[in-house]
């Protein structure tokens, strides 16, 4: 089974042969693997089963895809869970709509298999070499802390989703340098995850509105950067 064997995902899709594809795939290539056809039984489900990786459809009954990421981002032992969208809608604002409550990424179907691996196994690569030893930032009353993937601002302290803290913590270990949309989404989503530019204005917004406006600057048509106040 190997080291994939470590790694537990969960699929929620109300079409019981694209569940039965993609548990066939996933167990073939090792991972642990639980099943759920609509949002409501995602979230029951997470809560014990603590998913590494989510892979969600939009369109389902009871409770859509976009929902099920709202409440499951919202448990603290899922700030570092991957979401990953599935769906067959392909419009600009359902793929902001994903991104604006947490995804890591967004995939249309109709699903290809071996594709869809190759994207899985590329999220937790990056996620492995992006572990690094306990590392905090303090810059006034913000500090973060990658141990634990939290912030404190003012003492009050704040979970963050994986790759809204992951922006934060890259622009601060590089103040007052100023990152393009594309520099941002290569080190934070990488080359293997296609998404839209407009991603990273909606995770700069959600950062802003925990820590506040003064930590984070927008240059006007260049990009963003992170000030030392």
């Amino acid at each position: 089974m190997g080291k994939k064997a470590a790694y537990k995902v969960m699929v929620v899709d109300d079409e019981e042969p694209i569940l039965e594809l993609l548990k066939y795939n996933l167990e073939k290539e090792g991972y642990e693997v639980k099943a759920a056809n609509n949002g409501h039984l995602a979230v029951e489900i997470a809560r014990k089963f603590k998913p590494d990786l989510v892979l969600l459809d939009i369109m389902m009954p009871h409770m859509d895809g976009v929902e099920a990421c709202r409440q499951l981002r919202a448990m603290p032992d899922l700030i570092n869970t991957f979401i990953v969208f599935l769906t067959a809608r392909s419009e600009e604002y359902s793929e902001v709509a994903a991104f604006d409550v947490g995804a890591d990424d967004y995939i249309t179907k109709p699903i290809k298999p071996r594709a869809l691996m190759s994207r899985i196994s590329a999220l937790f690569r990056r996620e492995s070499k992006g572990k690094s030893p306990s590392t905090q930032i303090t810059v006034g009353d913000l500090i973060i802390d990658r141990s634990s993937y939290t912030i404190k601002v003012k003492g009050k302290e704040i979970n963050l989703p994986k790759k809204e803290f992951e922006l934060l913590f890259f622009l601060a270990q590089n103040p007052n340098k100023v990152f393009s949309r594309d520099d941002l989404l290569q080190n934070i989503w990488g080359s293997d995850v296609y998404v839209l530019a407009r991603t990273v204005d909606v995770h700069i917004r959600k950062v802003r509105e925990k820590i506040g406006d003064d930590y984070i600057t927008t240059v006007k048509g260049v990009g963003y950067k992170f000030n030392l106040i």
